[in-house]
Formats: structure tokens, C-alpha cells, sequence
């Protein structure tokens, strides 16, 4: 039996309705992934098998997978645990307002809400899946993510999976439009001066040269970097020796436009500092 293959080249990808995993299906297949949807559970040892001893002509494969199977929630688990080698398992998320929200603007329904309102369909959905959750080797929430910022995670966590080097993402966000659900440390800075009380930083966003002047020329801003510099710089290390490939840092403010924005920043050049693979998303910097 050949099962050289590597878990970056079998990839599964799960998670809640209307949280865009046909987006990630497709994207995979422009990388070069055949692509299958909604296999049953039970002939995927059947595909794998195949597909080790190169039966079948495919170089790298991924399935989507969810509850619209059946026998998804009972088999899915032990299959995984099972298979002759471990796919990696991607599991997308959002917030309950964003997928109320994308089923009524696609006017579809939600898979387990024929008979009662989309929000108890999704809060049924995300209770029933949180064990194959807990077995994701990658969660992406793709709350307030464009199509474009959702490919660019599944690449950098995907795609760029088989280096070593910690990939860091920082995003920066508001906590009015809810918290991001991937974050692995979460840091408010809504105690810093706010530019959003002067009329001429108002309308600009923290990648302003004049907002970041504002906030980080305070003592305040000071010594919250400092600290945060030197928590982050004590809890890396720790996280690498663990294993872990990818960290996500979100730094939040009451809108996600100008606070969170300066100081993510000035963490991005912090950590690049360091020679650490950076990637930042400013998901509320337009809202």
C-alpha cells in the first residue's frame, strides 16, 4: 500500500450552512484540488483507498462535506479517525446574524429549518456539528469576509500549510459588528483615545498617518504597546513548541476603524520585526 500522501494534498472541508464552503470548494479547484461534493460519509475509505494506490488519476483531492448527508453526524467522526491518512479538516463559521442574514438575502432555506424560523435551524446546525468542530485541524469564521478575504485565508492556511513557521493573523475589528470566532487572543482597546470625537480624523481610518498620530502619541497607547509587545513576544514561543502553525490575534475598538486599526498595525511591524509571517485583515474598517 502507497499512502506516502501528505494531509495538505486530501482536504475536507465542513462547517455550518450558508458559511461558505462552496466559495473554499472553488477556490481549492482553481489550486488544482479535485473537488467533490456531498459524498456520503461511507464511501469516502472506499475514494481514500483508491486514491492511495493511485487508482483513480488524482493528484490532490477535496471533499465538502456536511449535515445535508445524512448519516453525516453519526459516521463522519469515526471515518476521519480511520482513514489510512488524516485529511486535513477546515471547518467554516460565521456569526447566527451573518447566516440569518445570507439565507435571507439568498432566499434559501436553512437545511434543518423547515419547519421553524432560520435562526433555530442555524443555533440547531452549530449545536449539532461543535464535536466535529472540536476535531478541525483549521476554523475560519467568515463573518464580515469578502469573497476575496476568505480565498486569501483558505490560502495562507491551507496552501502555505506545509511551512513551519508560525503564520500570525491579525485582525482588527469592531466590537459592535460581534466578535471574530477564530480568534486564539483577543485585545480591546477601546480605553485608548478615541479619533473618532474630532471632526478632522472622524472620516479617516486608522491606516491614516494623522489617526495613528493621534493614538499612539499618548502615554496610554505607550505603555498598552509595550506590554502587548512583550505578552505577545512571551506567549509565541509557547504556542510553537506546541505545534501550532497558525496564531489569530484580534484587536478590537467600538468600530473597528480606528483604534483597533493603529494598534494592529504596530503589531504587524512588531512581528515582522521578529521574522514571523504576518497577515492582517481589517474586517470592519469600511462598515
Amino acid at each position: 500500500m502507497n499512502n506516502h500522501r501528505k494531509g495538505t494534498d486530501f482536504i475536507v472541508v465542513t462547517g455550518l450552512s450558508g458559511s461558505g464552503k462552496t466559495v473554499v470548494s472553488r477556490f481549492l479547484e482553481d489550486m488544482g484540488y479535485y473537488c467533490i461534493d456531498n459524498l456520503p460519509a461511507k464511501l469516502i475509505p472506499e475514494l481514500v483507498d483508491l486514491w492511495l494506490r493511485k487508482k483513480v488519476e488524482i493528484d490532490r483531492m477535496a471533499m465538502v462535506v456536511d449535515i445535508r448527508e445524512p448519516k453525516f453526524l453519526t459516521e463522519f467522526p469515526g471515518i476521519v479517525r480511520q482513514m489510512k491518512v488524516r485529511p486535513l479538516l477546515i471547518f467554516l463559521e460565521a456569526t447566527d446574524e451573518a447566516l440569518v442574514k445570507r439565507f435571507s438575502e439568498s432566499r434559501r432555506p436553512h437545511p434543518l429549518a423547515r419547519s421553524k424560523s432560520t435562526l433555530a435551524g442555524v443555533r440547531l446546525e452549530r449545536r449539532k456539528l461543535a464535536p466535529i468542530r472540536e476535531m478541525a485541524d483549521e476554523v475560519i469564521d467568515t463573518t464580515g469576509l469578502t469573497i476575496s478575504q476568505l480565498k486569501e485565508q483558505v490560502f495562507e492556511r491551507v496552501v502555505r500549510k506545509k511551512q513551519r513557521r508560525l503564520q500570525v493573523h491579525l485582525i482588527s475589528f469592531g466590537y459592535k459588528n460581534g466578535l471574530p470566532l477564530d480568534s486564539d487572543l483577543v485585545f480591546d482597546t477601546r480605553f485608548l483615545p478615541n479619533p473618532f470625537y474630532l471632526d478632522s480624523l472622524r472620516r479617516l481610518d486608522g491606516r491614516s498617518k494623522k489617526v495613528q498620530g493621534f493614538v499612539l502619541n499618548s502615554d496610554e497607547t505607550r505603555t498598552f504597546l509595550k506590554k502587548l509587545f512583550d505578552f505577545v513576544d512571551y506567549l509565541l514561543p509557547g504556542f510553537v513548541k506546541e505545534g501550532k502553525s497558525s496564531l489569530t490575534i484580534s484587536v478590537g475598538c467600538t468600530g473597528g476603524r480606528h483604534r483597533s486599526v493603529v494598534i494592529a498595525e504596530a503589531l504587524k511591524e512588531h512581528l515582522k520585526a521578529r521574522k514571523l509571517a504576518v497577515k492582517i485583515i481589517h474586517r470592519d474598517i469600511y462598515k
